[in-house]
């Protein structure tokens, strides 16, 4: 079989965008999601245009249960997996610390953090066995930095921040690589999830400044990952023009 990658949150956004990317390169895909219709409709149109083999797994990263059965009962030769992309990930809620909804802690720490050890556990004893690996982990300029009203979110980014650098470190003796990837704005389904389908409010976002999209963070991942053996980016942060930090843009009047 032909390498194969591994995506969680595959059936929009950035993982998407990673499918698209690397069946073109000729990878054999992995994708996981909580929309078994999206994710088989994206496996058939990978097919059709790529001649791409893919697994779909429909399961809640937040479940640590379903993650190990649909993980686990996947054919041997899938678990050959070259490069894991631990995308699934969200924010819910904008609100100062004190006028948080408790229960959309709950949803980003157990997707950001938990959801992302529940398969990176499972991944990295098969690429230990394997002898070879790289576990490419979607992080944040929110890991990087605080802004106002972020808090719980901000916290999860900086949680997968050092599970990187940890990542790194105990991996490093089975020689694989572990890289973080830490956008700024971009323009997925990413401000809709936050404002629980305000769309209006979501738009207002990347009023002003054109964002990054889905595909330059794809084309970035495919980068990181096609360098030399002997060459690992620990982390890279990637931004719009536009985008200064977390908090700092020059958007154009109207």
């Amino acid at each position: 079989m032909d390498k194969i990658a591994l995506i969680t949150g595959a059936s929009s956004g950035i993982g998407e965008a990673c499918a698209h990317v690397f069946a073109r390169e000729g990878y054999n895909l992995i994708l996981t999601g909580r929309q078994a219709d999206k994710l088989e409709n994206l496996a058939n149109a990978l097919n059709i245009q790529f001649n791409t083999e893919v697994a779909v797994a429909n399961f809640d990263i937040r479940n640590k249960a379903a993650v190990q059965q649909n993980l686990e009962k996947l054919p041997e030769a899938w678990k050959k997996v070259d490069v894991l992309i631990n995308n699934a990930g969200l924010s819910k809620g904008l609100e100062p610390i004190n006028l948080g909804n408790p229960d959309d802690w709950d949803v980003m720490i157990d997707t950001n953090i938990k959801g992302l050890l529940y398969a990176s556990k499972i991944v990295s004893n098969w690429m230990i066995a394997n002898g070879s690996g790289h576990i490419v982990n979607l992080g944040s300029i929110a890991g990087k930095e605080v802004y106002p009203n972020g808090n719980v979110y901000c916290a999860t980014k900086y949680a997968v921040d050092a599970l990187n650098k940890a990542m790194r470190i105990d991996l490093l003796p089975h020689g694989i690589k572990v890289t973080a990837i830490n956008p700024g704005a971009v323009e997925t389904n990413f401000s809709n999830i936050r404002f629980s389908g305000d769309t209006e409010r979501a738009k207002k976002v990347y009023e002003g400044f054109t964002p990054l999209v889905a595909a330059d963070i794809a084309e970035t991942i495919w980068f990181v990952v096609s360098r030399p053996a002997h060459v690992n980016i620990n982390d890279l942060t990637i931004m719009p023009t536009a985008q200064a930090n977390g908090v700092t843009f020059a958007r154009k009047q109207e």
